[in-house]
C-alpha cells in the first residue's frame, strides 16, 4: 500500500511540475516583445485551466475510449466538439483579458495574445504533445506486456520440454542399466573371472549416466568414449560370437551433443541383433564435417525379427528426444535391408543447435 501511495504522489508531483512548466511556456510567448509582464501573467493564468481540462479530457477520455478501441469516427467527432468548446473558452479568456485587464486598450495587450489563431495553436500544441507522449507510453506498456506474455509462454514451453526430456531420460536409464546388470548377473553365476572387469566398466558408465547426463550438453568425444566402453562390455558377454566395426573421425573437444543420445542406438543393436553364421555383426560409423554430424549403425538380424527393433521404449524415446532437441535440423532413417537392421542419424549445424 505504501508503494502505491508513493507512486501516486510521484505522479501528482510530476503533473504539477509539468503544468508549472507549461505556465512559464505561456508566459514566455504571451509576454514576448512586451515590457509589461502583468498582462502575460494573467493571460497565461487564464489559459492554463482551459489547457489542462482539454488535455485531460483528450488523454483520459477520448484516446482510451475511442482511439485505442478503433472507434475512429467517434474520436474525430468528439475531438471536433472538444476543439469548438475549448476554442469558445479561449475566446472568452481573450475577451475577459481585453475588457478587464487592458481597459479596452488593444494597444497595451501583448501582440501574441491578440491573435486568436496563434493562441489556439499554442494551446493545442500542448494538448497534442501530451497526447503524443500518452500514446507512446501506452504503446510501450503494450509492447512490454506482450514481451512479458511471450516470455511466460516460452518459459512454460521450456519447462514442459525439460519435464518431457527428464521423463524420457528416466525411462532410458533403467532400461540401459537393466540390460547391463543382467549381463553381470549371468557372469556372476558362472563365477567368471571377467566379472570384476565388467563391474569396473559399468561403474564408468554409471558415472556418465547418473551425473553427466543431467547436463544440457556433453562432449561428443565423451559420448563416443562411453560407446566404446559399452562395446567392450558386450564383447565380454558375446565372447567369440561378436564382430564389431567402429569407425570415427577425429572430433574436436568443443563439439558437443545431448548426453545419452547415441548409446541407446548401440544398446538396441546388441539387444535385438541376431547371430548369423555364428556371429552378431555390428558396424558403427561416426563422421563430423562442416558442422554436420552423421551417425550410422547396423546390425545383423533374422528375417523373422523384422519388427522387433520397433518394440519397447528405446527407439521411440530416442525419436522423441531428437524431436525436442534437434527438431528442425535432424534426419533419422531406420530401415531393414536383407539381414541388416540399419539406423542413420544426421544432425545439421550440430555445434550451433539449441539443446535442452
Amino acid at each position: 500500500m505504501n508503494l502505491i501511495k508513493l507512486k501516486r504522489t510521484k505522479i501528482i508531483v510530476l503533473h504539477i511540475l509539468f503544468w508549472i512548466g507549461v505556465w512559464f511556456f505561456f508566459l514566455y510567448f504571451f509576454s514576448y516583445s512586451s515590457n509589461n509582464t502583468v498582462y502575460g501573467t494573467w493571460f497565461s493564468s487564464f489559459l492554463l485551466p482551459i489547457t489542462m481540462v482539454t488535455t485531460y479530457f483528450v488523454v483520459y477520455f477520448l484516446i482510451p475510449k475511442y482511439l485505442l478501441t478503433k472507434k475512429y469516427k467517434y474520436f474525430l467527432l468528439y475531438s471536433l466538439y472538444t476543439l469548438i468548446i475549448s476554442a469558445d473558452f479561449i475566446s472568452l479568456a481573450i475577451v475577459f483579458y481585453y475588457l478587464f485587464l487592458s481597459n479596452l486598450n488593444v494597444g497595451e495587450m501583448p501582440f501574441m495574445s491578440r491573435n486568436f489563431v496563434f493562441v489556439l495553436v499554442i494551446v493545442y500544441l500542448v494538448v497534442g504533445l501530451v497526447s503524443f507522449i500518452s500514446l507512446l507510453n501506452h504503446n510501450f506498456k503494450t509492447i512490454s506486456k506482450n514481451k512479458e506474455l511471450q516470455n511466460k509462454i516460452l518459459e512454460t514451453q521450456l519447462q514442459i520440454k525439460n519435464q518431457e526430456l527428464q521423463y524420457l531420460k528416466k525411462q532410458i536409464h533403467p532400461h540401459f542399466l537393466f540390460n547391463t546388470l543382467n549381463t553381470i548377473y549371468g557372469f556372476a553365476l558362472k563365477q567368471s573371472k571377467d566379472t570384476p572387469e565388467i563391474i569396473l566398466k559399468l561403474s564408468n558408465l554409471l558415472d556418465y549416466i547418473l551425473y553427466q547426463v543431467n547436463k544440457p550438453k556433453v562432449s561428443l568425444n565423451e559420448e563416443v568414449l562411453h560407446i566404446k566402453e559399452y562395446i567392450e562390455l558386450e564383447k565380454i558377454r558375446f565372447q567369440d560370437t561378436l564382430k564389431v566395426s567402429f569407425k570415427s573421425d577425429t572430433i574436436s573437444e568443443e563439439i558437443q551433443v545431448a548426453p545419452m543420445l547415441l548409446i541407446p542406438f548401440v544398446e538396441n543393436a546388441f539387444k535385438h541383433g541376431n547371430l548369423i553364421d555364428g556371429f552378431l555383426t555390428v558396424e558403427i560409423a561416426i563422421t563430423f564435417l562442416n558442422d554436420n554430424f552423421n551417425f550410422s549403425i547396423k546390425n545383423t538380424v533374422l528375417n523373422a525379427d523384422e519388427n522387433q527393433h520397433e518394440s519397447g521404449i528405446g527407439l521411440e524415446n530416442i525419436q522423441k528426444r531428437l524431436n525436442l532437441l534437434y527438431k528442425d535440423n535432424h534426419q533419422l532413417n531406420i530401415e531393414k535391408r536383407d539381414n541388416w537392421f540399419c539406423v542413420n542419424l544426421m544432425i545439421n549445424n550440430l555445434n550451433t543447435s539449441k539443446n535442452d
